[in-house]
């Protein structure tokens, strides 16, 4: 972490912990000014330049792994949130996982196990641009209300399993490779989650309104489903 930017992370520890209330997390600078967290913003507006706005503005440079998504990431903020909750472990996540240019190593690894295939307790290095897409379609939305996850990582024998019961399980899906997510959110439609999302421009987004969902990936840019 540079030191010329002090922070006191307080109130809350970076990572996972079982189901409860969220815990409060606060940054704040040196000189003692709060740093406004990703999930504070009061932007609705689903358009390119909300999302540009949707991480603070700062100086931070853009990481070189995110070619694909750089119109998204421009312009990034100085920390980036997620929060999820999974109904199949009953664990909860609500973290900072990026601050000042740089992913927080020890709350990647906490993600990528969160994230895992929860039936085989296989987990698997989850593709960050995945996550930010999640965590800025969140913010782009206003909502306090944690992401539920259905779907992370996904061993090949999960996914052959669940290919065997569904024509919409791709033989070569990108849950595989730990670069989607199928989420869900009380406060959210699934035409609003999906919005957000592909406000984004940086990846694939799936709506399954029948089964009340949206799939989000880092692949190829692209839109399905109703």
């Amino acid at each position: 972490m540079d030191k010329s930017f002090k922070y006191v992370i307080d109130t809350m520890r970076l990572g996972m912990r079982q189901q409860g209330r969220p815990r409060k997390q606060r940054l704040t600078a040196r000189d003692g000014t709060q740093i406004r967290d990703m999930t504070s913003t009061s932007s609705t507006s689903l358009s390119r330049r909300a999302l540009l706005g949707a991480f603070a503005a700062s100086t931070v440079a853009v990481a070189p792994t995110f070619s694909k998504a750089a119109g998204f990431l421009r312009g990034g903020g100085d920390i980036r949130r997620i929060k999820m909750h999974s109904g199949r472990t009953g664990e909860t996540i609500d973290t900072i996982y990026w601050i000042e240019g740089k992913y927080i190593k020890e709350v990647i690894k906490e993600i990528n196990y969160f994230m895992r295939d929860w039936r085989t307790d296989q987990s698997h290095s989850m593709d960050m641009r995945t996550v930010d897409i999640m965590a800025a379609a969140h913010n782009l939305m206003d909502v306090s209300e944690p992401y539920m996850l259905l779907s992370g990582y996904r061993s090949p024998q999960t996914n052959a399993m669940l290919r065997s019961r569904s024509r919409g399980v791709a033989k070569n899906s990108l849950h595989m490779k730990g670069q989607a997510a199928d989420l869900r959110l009380k406060s959210r439609s699934v035409g609003q989650m999906a919005q957000a999302a592909a406000a984004c421009a940086a990846g694939g987004v799936g709506r399954y309104s029948r089964s009340n969902f949206v799939h989000m990936d880092c692949g190829v840019v692209r839109s399905w489903g109703r």
